[in-house]
Formats: structure tokens, C-alpha cells, sequence
């Protein structure tokens, strides 16, 4: 007997209610011995101190050898084609993706409007009017601060200052909630000491949220929860804001701008043709996602027993996607290690509903979610995260040369590339600069 439903894609999902033998799945996994094949690499190394500073030398050693990679340490399989990828992505009926609230098993504890369209708009309104203000007084208290650091004063505070306009928070709370929401978002990890704190921020943003649910009952404003009440109404929880908010991504524009100005101020030249080109540095946002980017992976899960990669993958198999390996397939973009600006075989649109657009692959950035389904200009409703994004950070960047006379690394300063721990956000962490 099966049951099913119909997937975003409009394919029927058929769900298996009967027990059946689970013989051949374990069949196939005796036939293979652990190290038998992979002798070129060992799972220990994928969570290694050097994996987290550097990942490509490994995950280039996957993507040739062993494409679908069977990890018995983390019990995933790695996924590094890029065309393996973005099919996996794109593939609902067998494939799924976990919310981060299935983490800390409160996914049924409240509901994630984030996708609805209210909550579009405020985000698209606030991103398009506030990022070049924000940035503006953030650059100001860099230029007051004999430290400067462009990571910790800039890219790491815009996307959380653009999220608490997004609240209209009081001034008062502001501190707190940033580092609440950090807390939360860092828990979802492995790591149990993360994973604990990360269930005492849900807990403190609940109480925070039931507060300033019922200020907003009583004097609405145009913000994300008055938003919300306008869905639920006297139905909202603080846990459906605490999951919205958990379910968001920040990663995407501190990590990316992060990243695109460590390139950028390492090679001087690329930071000067830039300069003052909205065009090349629209381009230089979308290398940098391709080139480094700050989410290297993705896990999806398999709906059903599914075939693929020459493999029988059980139903409820985790396949961890690697976005990091995928855009520097050398089968898909030439020169895949170099940061190239205006590189010819890179999508340089907004990719509709797959990772191809024109015959051009684009940067995978799993923060993001999916490519949209709709226009690229759409009429009737905000456009893209991806697109809000990569204005805002075009946006950002601009302000900063606008603001800054000249902008260079401190001398004697080597920032490098890392992630604080397995599976969090690759980037850069401190980009000490000297401003004139």
C-alpha cells in the first residue's frame, strides 16, 4: 500500500506504509568494505583542522575519485559533481531537505512563515532602503576605531542589523538579541556544547518574542511580526518567530562579503577595476560565491530507497552536498581555482529554477535555498532572496569605496580562511584594514 503527495515540483511523492525486508540494502553495503576503495582519503580527514582551514585539496581528491563518497564515520554519503549536485537540488521527489529546527526536534513546536510573501516584501523593502544607510554608520564607526576590522565592524553586523529593522526592535535590546540569535544559530551544529547553548537562546528568544508579540497587538507596526499576526492572527506564537528567524540565513552576506573583500584586498588590482562599476562588482559578488563559498555544504535526505551514483541508497539517507567542491568542477568552469571577475562560463542572472540558466552554470550558495520559479523581475510579488542578497552586498561594497578614500589590508597582517568548527560557515574572521 502507498500514500503520497504532491511534491513542489508537481510530482506525486509515493511513501511505502508497508514493512518490507531490509535485506538488500544491507546486501549491498556487505559487499562494500570499509577502506576497500577509498584508499586516497579517510573520513577522519573530512573533519580535520585542516579540512576546516582549507577544504578544496580534499574535496578536489573526492570529486575525482570518489564522487559519491561514502563517509562511515558521519554515515552521509558526499555528493562533489557539480551536475550531481544540482540534480540531487532539484530532485523533490526523492530528495528532501531538513529544516534547522529538526535539529534541536522542535520543528513541531511552531510553524516557519518565512516564505510567505508579506514577509518577502518586508525583507525586500527593508534590504533596498536600509543596506546603504547601515552601511554608511558602520563604516563612520570604523573609521573612529583604531583597530579597524572589516569583518567583525562590517560584514559580520550589516546582515544582523538589517534583520532587527526587519523587527523594528527597541534600541535597548538590540546587543542582546544579536548575540541570542547567534547563540541559536550556532547550535545547529554538532558540537553538544553548541547545541546546548543553542537551546537556551530558543528559550530566551520565546520569552523575548511573547513580550513584544503583545506590544504589537496592541500598536502595530510594519514589521515582520505585525506581518505575521496578520497570517496567524491571535494564533502567532513566539516559537513561530523564534523558528522563522531560525530558519533564516545570515551566512550568506557575512560570510560572502567577508570573503569577497579578503579577494578582493589580496589582490589590489581586482579591488581598483571594481571600483565605482556596479556591473563588475555585481560580478565579483557572484565569483565569489562560486570561488569561495561561505556554506560548503548541504544536507538532503532521501525520501525512499533511491539508485543512484552506482549505489542503493536507503531510505532516510543523508547526502551532504558540497557546494564548495561542486563550483570548482573543472567539467564546468575553466580555471576553477582562480578568481576571475568577469569569467565567460559563469551565469551572470539569477538562475531560474536550476542551477543553469543560457547553457552557464552559476555559483551554488546553499544559504540562499533554491533558484526561484518565478521571473526575474516579478510583478506581482518581491523578487528573489538571491537577487535582495547580491544587492545588498553590491550595495555594501559600493558604500564602502564611496565612504573610504583608500582602503588596504594592515600591513604585516595575514587574514586567512576558516571555519570556527565542523560544518559551520567558512570565511573570513578578521580582515584588519587601515583606512585613509
Amino acid at each position: 500500500m502507498t500514500t503520497g503527495a504532491i511534491g513542489k515540483n508537481g510530482v506525486r511523492i509515493d511513501r511505502n506504509s508497508e514493512k518490507t525486508a531490509a535485506y538488500r540494502t544491507y546486501e549491498v553495503y556487505q559487499r562494500e568494505r570499509v577502506g576497500e576503495s577509498t584508499e586516497k582519503i579517510k573520513p577522519r580527514q573530512l573533519i580535520s583542522d585542516s579540512y576546516q582551514a582549507n577544504p578544496y585539496p580534499l574535496l578536489e581528491i573526492l570529486r575525482e575519485n570518489y564522487p559519491c563518497y561514502r563517509d562511515w564515520l558521519s554515515n552521509s554519503y558526499w555528493i562533489t559533481q557539480y551536475d550531481d549536485v544540482t540534480s540531487i537540488l532539484a530532485d523533490e521527489a526523492n530528495f528532501e531537505t531538513r529544516s534547522k529546527a529538526s535539529a534541536y526536534g522542535v520543528a513541531e513546536s511552531g510553524t516557519n512563515l518565512r516564505d510567505e510573501q508579506a514577509l518577502v516584501e518586508i525583507e525586500e523593502r527593508v534590504f533596498d532602503e536600509q543596506t546603504r544607510k547601515i552601511s554608511q554608520k558602520l563604516i563612520g564607526n570604523m573609521a573612529l576605531s583604531e583597530r579597524p576590522d572589516l569583518v567583525t565592524d562590517f560584514a559580520a553586523q550589516l546582515p544582523l542589523e538589517l534583520l532587527k529593522a526587519q523587527l523594528a526592535l527597541p534600541y535597548e535590546n538590540m546587543e542582546w538579541f544579536t548575540e541570542a540569535y547567534w547563540r541559536m544559530q550556532r547550535g545547529t551544529s554538532w558540537l553538544p556544547q553548541l547545541r546546548k547553548e543553542g537551546k537556551r537562546a530558543i528559550a530566551e528568544l520565546d520569552t523575548f518574542f511573547n513580550e513584544l508579540i503583545a506590544q504589537r497587538l496592541s500598536d502595530p507596526a510594519d514589521d515582520l511580526i505585525s506581518a505575521m499576526l496578520k497570517i496567524k492572527g491571535n494564533d502567532l506564537t513566539a516559537r513561530d518567530v523564534t523558528l522563522t528567524l531560525l530558519e533564516g540565513d545570515h551566512e550568506t552576506l557575512h560570510g560572502g562579503l567577508a570573503n569577497l573583500w579578503y579577494l578582493l584586498l589580496s589582490q589590489p588590482e581586482r579591488l581598483t577595476e571594481v571600483s565605482n562599476n556596479t556591473r563588475l562588482m555585481k560580478l565579483a559578488w557572484l565569483e565569489t560565491l562560486r570561488h569561495s563559498t561561505p556554506v560548503l555544504t548541504a544536507a538532503r535526505f532521501t525520501r525512499h530507497e533511491v539508485e543512484r551514483f552506482g549505489r542503493l541508497l536507503p531510505q532516510g539517507a543523508r547526502l551532504l552536498c558540497s557546494a564548495a567542491a561542486a563550483n570548482r568542477d573543472p567539467r564546468v568552469f575553466k580555471e576553477p581555482d582562480c578568481f576571475i571577475i568577469d569569467r565567460k562560463d559563469l551565469c551572470q542572472r539569477e538562475p531560474r529554477g536550476h542551477y543553469r540558466a543560457d547553457g552557464l552554470a552559476s555559483g551554488i550558495a546553499w544559504g540562499l535555498g533554491k533558484p526561484s520559479k518565478h521571473p526575474a523581475v516579478p510583478e506581482d510579488r518581491p523578487r528573489s532572496r538571491y537577487a535582495i542578497i547580491r544587492d545588498a552586498a553590491v550595495s555594501a561594497s559600493l558604500a564602502i569605496i564611496d565612504e573610504v578614500d583608500l582602503i588596504k589590508l594592515t600591513a604585516n597582517t595575514s587574514p586567512t580562511m576558516g571555519a570556527l568548527s565542523v560544518g559551520e560557515m567558512h570565511s573570513c574572521w578578521r580582515l584588519p584594514v587601515t583606512l585613509a
